[in-house]
């Protein structure tokens, strides 16, 4: 019995340890920004509220692809989400969002069909080779932005970085948790 105790106890600490170099790593890859320059910036779709609004999470992200267009780093942006539970587009909201914060409309490309980020990757590739589009940054909050950039790496695009906004909110101990977990499910 002691034996079964003390292999469980090496166990559990594996994975402890595991748990914490991973979510280090990720937190520091998500928030280091190399301030590359690319052809577009792809801003990954979150949550609308009942009413319509952008969650605050949300904006943080479209004003983060802001920033990046108007300071050049981007020529264009790619907004992607899905039909939320609450009945909106995320991606056409994201879109109303950046015109009114004058971006113009000819520079955003829309993507309604990004129900999660496996699908937001499969449908900005698609997007940027009709395009002729080389390189992009990913803007999404930092936890996600490493899942995020192997997934397009995954499918053979390569030239991919990352800049996330600085929103920082206590469910971030949560989705920390979840995205060790979903990098290894999509990795296994």
């Amino acid at each position: 019995m002691k034996r079964i105790f003390t292999f469980i106890k090496a166990v559990f600490i594996i994975v402890m340890v595991w748990f914490l170099a991973h979510s280090i790593y990720i937190t520091v890859d998500g928030l280091t920004d190399k301030h590359t320059n690319a052809d577009v910036a792809i801003v990954l779709g979150n949550k609308v509220n009942e009413d319509g609004s952008l969650s605050e999470r949300l904006k943080a992200r479209l004003d983060k692809g802001i920033e990046l267009f108007n300071q050049k780093r981007v020529k264009s942006i790619i907004v992607s989400g899905g039909l939320g539970k609450e009945g909106f587009l995320e991606a056409k909201k994201m879109q109303d969002y950046l015109i009114k914060n004058k971006i113009p409309a000819e520079k955003i490309w829309v993507d309604n069909y990004g129900n999660d980020t496996e699908k937001t990757v499969e449908n900005s590739i698609r997007i940027m080779d009709s395009l002729n589009f080389k390189s992009a940054i990913s803007v999404s909050q930092y936890f996600h932005q490493t899942r995020t950039k192997k997934l397009f790496r995954n499918k053979g695009f390569d030239d991919i970085e990352s800049a996330s906004p600085d929103y920082f909110e206590w469910r971030d101990f949560y989705s920390i948790f979840r995205e060790f977990v979903a990098y290894y499910k999509e990795a296994f």
